[in-house]
């Protein structure tokens, strides 16, 4: 405590008092007290325990010191109240003094210290979502490196504002889907560090709100639904980003300035975030020093975050590949239900099953590892969805298959996974059909089964007893989707 602040409480109690300001003045025999109370400190500090002892007496002597003053301005006593004002601002002194001192020893004596010491940042590139279509890349293998990583926090890419709210990118399913069931668990610590315009900027920038789809998704392109129609999408492997070739193409993008000025936003745009995403992990690495930081973020972002950091000497970078692939065993003992289901709904249900890029062996040994749990309506109507495409279910066929299941399935089954970001909505990023329950879902696989099947108008009437089950908005979306269906 200064001597201004005590001069500013003395004049406080003056005024209340009617007492003389110049008396409650700091004279030599209150230095004094002061000087020697904190040699006192300076000698006991020696330890954590002795400062917290220490702060502990001085802030219970502070507290009887104000209690005694107050019983002795209730006298009159003036002499007396000079007295213990004096102490009192000794010992709110020296309490100050000890605090910080305490919270030091109490830092070096901790645990685990790492004071001087790097922190290890891990950047692993992701292309979003592809962990739904490679094996080499799994939601299981990814949580199997997070716990051979063992992080002391996980960066993601979304911005603070947002993931305060739990708002996540639709598109970014390493982010919901594996991510943060994993620090749920763990109670790993979460940093948000990507960075993007306001809503206004984005409107002024692009005409539209990035974060918002159409009302009716278009079937290709920006906000439409996502595909990997590219058959090296199926054999992504998990460190895949460490080389830096596979952002060559990106790198090279960021360097070249558009031939028009006015088009150049996108390219601006990306540096100046990925230097905010990169302050946003210093700021991460710093607060945890000497620790582990795994950053998941898309692989275009991997090589400017690591050209930034190398420059800062606090910070050790280290390539993913380094922990080594965590083996199978370990990948399918992470594997859980949502993951299965996530894999199994994007390629049976969703619009990748169109382009017939589908690693089959793996979808098959995907569901029979789900069916060992048990069966279920979600496991049944997905069985029948492949069996229908690999061709074990003729047109005929698979009309039965789909009303025995619409009669069997309660209407409140839902599925365990569906990457449904807004519920008003029927669709999801990953399926045009996504917010439906397992029993409506069957009710319009056997519609698009009866219309294979040259069966239309009992297909028309199926389609129209569920749009009565669903809300005026899902019912035009479901409208403008079967319109524009592809051949299943």
């Amino acid at each position: 405590m200064s001597a201004g602040v005590g001069v500013r409480r003395a004049d406080f109690l003056s005024k209340r008092t009617g007492l003389d300001r110049r008396a409650y003045r700091a004279d030599g025999s209150a230095r004094e007290l002061r000087l020697g109370l904190l040699n006192q400190c300076v000698c006991a500090i020696s330890s954590s325990a002795a400062a917290c002892r220490l702060r502990a007496q001085m802030v219970w002597s502070a507290r009887r010191v104000s209690l005694r003053l107050v019983t002795l301005m209730a006298r009159n006593s003036l002499n007396g109240i000079l007295a213990h004002i004096r102490l009192s601002s000794a010992l709110l002194l020296l309490t100050q003094c000890a605090a910080p001192v305490h919270a030091q020893a109490n830092a070096a004596s901790a645990p685990n210290a790492t004071i001087g010491a790097k922190t290890r940042v891990v950047i692993l590139g992701v292309d979003h979502s592809a962990q739904l279509v490679s094996p080499a890349n799994s939601p299981g293998l990814l949580t199997a490196f997070i716990d051979r990583v063992r992080p002391d926090a996980i960066c993601i890419e979304r911005a603070p504002e947002q993931t305060a709210r739990r708002d996540f990118y639709e598109f970014t399913y390493e982010v919901q889907g594996v991510v943060l069931p994993y620090a749920a668990a763990h109670r790993t610590e979460l940093c948000p560090i990507d960075w993007m315009p306001s809503l206004e900027d984005q409107k002024l920038a692009f005409g539209a709100d990035l974060d918002e789809p159409p009302e009716i998704r278009p079937w290709q392109g920006f906000q439409g639904f996502l595909v990997f129609p590219d058959p090296k999408a199926l054999k992504t492997d998990i460190f895949a980003a460490d080389d830096p070739a596979a952002a060559a193409p990106i790198v090279a993008w960021s360097h070249k300035p558009a031939a028009r000025a006015d088009q150049d936003f996108p390219r601006r745009l990306y540096l100046y975030r990925t230097f905010l995403q990169s302050r946003r992990i210093a700021a991460t690495a710093h607060a945890h020093k000497g620790r582990t930081i795994l950053v998941v973020v898309g692989y275009f972002h991997k090589p400017d975050i690591e050209a930034i950091l190398e420059q800062d000497g606090a910070i050790e970078l280290v390539q993913p590949s380094s922990f080594g692939r965590p083996a199978i065993e370990a990948a399918d003992e992470q594997t859980s239900r949502a993951h299965r289901v996530a894999v199994l709904s994007f390629n049976l249900l969703g619009r990748q099953a169109e382009t017939g890029n589908v690693d089959w062996v793996w979808i098959e040994r995907t569901l029979r590892a789900l069916d060992a749990s048990g069966s279920s309506p979600e496991g049944r109507l997905l069985r029948a969805r492949l069996d229908q495409l690999t061709g074990k279910l003729a047109p005929r066929d698979a009309v039965s298959r789909y009303r025995i299941l619409e009669n069997e399935i309660p209407a409140h089954a839902s599925f365990t996974w569906t990457g449904v970001k807004d519920e008003s909505r029927l669709d999801s990023y990953f399926d045009p059909f996504g917010n439906l329950t397992v029993r409506q879902r069957a009710t319009l696989e056997l519609a698009r089964a009866l219309a294979s099947a040259g069966l239309a108008d009992e297909a028309a009437q199926t389609l129209g007893r569920l749009e009565r089950e669903l809300t005026p908005r899902k019912a035009r979306q479901l409208a403008a989707y079967m319109t524009d269906q592809r051949p299943q």
